[in-house]
């Protein structure tokens, strides 16, 4: 499931997360953190995890997920 299919309304883009790259499924500014909620303008996306396939405002939330993940 593609967390950035939550909420955010038509500006919010519906993500595929590959190792390395992204592909844009529905066109749109932004998703959303998994973690904190934040939106991520596309231009900005940085981080996030093909495995769980949702996005990470930064490295201290892809943190976060992977430590919440992995006790």
């Amino acid at each position: 499931m593609d967390a950035s299919n939550k909420t955010g309304g038509p500006d919010l883009a519906v993500i595929h997360y590959g190792d390395g790259d992204f592909t844009v499924v529905r066109p749109g500014r932004f998703v959303l953190c998994a973690v904190s909620g934040v939106k991520i303008p596309l231009e900005a996306l940085r981080y996030w995890s093909a495995v769980q396939q949702e996005a990470y405002a930064g490295p201290a939330e892809a943190l976060t997920r992977w430590r919440g993940l992995n006790p």
